[in-house]
């Protein structure tokens, strides 16, 4: 990461964001060190979170920060599939997936992948697309035969990832994946995160949603948990539903050499630049 000055440092920052002292104070922390961000719900179709989204990313970029963006786009494919008279059904949050559904899917991850490397490239910055139909990086093995075509992945090419960096191109990558007999699998987004931020060794893995972070019984934001106090909230049934399967993920990623994985309210403007670049950070912290 190349030393900014002050003048620098206010004319890429947003005004509404960290302050430049801050900024500063954390930037020499990220020096030459991946940051893996998962892009996630409302933040992708909400046109003014996305625009917000976009311009974060392109200011870590400017500052010298290495991002890998991983997108979902599951809204954007039940809006394709109802349009097609296709119907989705879902198994433990999990979209079954046949060979009608997952040619759809592909379809969508890909454009929409299209439009977020354009958007980036608005911005002045460079953008490279991963997806099934153009560079996949992610090797994948099917879940289970009552799925379909849902994957889980087994490698990761970081060698591509890589080469796309020193290009001085941000990384977009599409959750899709290919085995050995060139079938196409449908990932959650949260699992090809976390399986890119390990092969990586990336320092930061964070999880832009559609909630605050892990709320106690009162609903106020937890800074911060690990293994032993997740599994006693999960018994105490204060994280339930979706939220425990996102956080085992989350911990066996901070259990596999990435420093900190946050999970994030893609909702509030600038999350992803006070997690980053400020004390008070941004949602919770997870640790193994």
């Amino acid at each position: 990461m190349s030393f900014l000055s002050d003048a620098e440092i206010n004319s890429i920052i947003p005004k509404s964001g960290p302050s430049a002292e801050q900024v500063k104070k954390y930037l020499e922390k990220y020096n030459d060190e991946y940051i893996v961000i998962k892009c996630g719900g409302s933040v992708l179709t909400n046109t003014e979170l996305y625009d917000l989204l976009i311009n974060d990313i392109s200011t870590l970029k400017k500052l010298g920060f290495y991002p890998v963006i991983i997108h979902g786009g599951g809204k954007k494919i039940t809006e394709k599939l109802k349009e097609l008279n296709i119907e989705s059904n879902f198994i433990n949050g999990l979209r079954v997936t046949d060979k009608d559904t997952i040619k759809v899917v592909e379809n969508v991850l890909s454009e929409f992948n299209k439009e977020i490397v354009l958007s980036l490239e608005k911005t002045g910055i460079k953008a490279q697309q991963f997806t099934s139909k153009d560079s996949s990086i992610i090797e994948a093995t099917k879940e289970n035969e009552e799925l379909g075509f849902v994957g889980l992945p087994t490698k990761i090419n970081n060698s591509k990832i890589q080469d796309s960096i020193k290009s001085n191109k941000i990384p977009v990558i599409a959750p899709l994946g290919i085995d050995d007999d060139n079938n196409i699998y449908n990932i959650n987004a949260d699992t090809a995160a976390g399986a890119i931020a390990k092969s990586l060794n990336a320092r930061r893995l964070l999880i832009l949603s559609d909630v605050e972070g892990v709320l106690d019984n009162q609903k106020n934001l937890i800074s911060e948990i690990n293994s032993q106090t997740s599994e006693e909230l999960i018994k105490q049934e204060v994280i339930t539903g979706g939220m425990i399967p996102k956080i085992k993920n989350c911990l066996d990623v901070a259990s596999n050499g990435v420093k900190g994985v946050c999970i994030i309210d893609g909702r509030k403007p600038h999350s992803i630049l006070f997690e980053l670049l400020s004390d008070q950070g941004s949602g919770t912290l997870i640790r193994k």
